[in-house]
């Protein structure tokens, strides 16, 4: 199904700055829907199993400096 209700683009204010980009949210905000907020459950740590890693990303994990020298 087509949609065929056109909007005007928003003018982009490229050089505007903070002030510029929160009035640009502040207008897009009665289109953004909030998800629900949930609470996670907790996991019973029998159901936790190792984590899996192939042996590529681990060998280029080992090989940069902020990992494990």
């Amino acid at each position: 199904m087509t949609n065929l209700k056109r909007c005007a683009p928003a003018p982009a204010d490229l050089e505007g700055g903070l002030a510029s980009l929160r009035v640009d949210c502040a207008r897009m905000v009665p289109h953004w829907a909030a998800p629900d907020r949930f609470t996670p459950l907790p996991v019973s740590p029998s159901l936790i199993h190792g984590v899996t890693v192939p042996s590529a990303s681990a060998r280029l994990l080992d090989a940069m400096s902020d990992y494990g020298d």
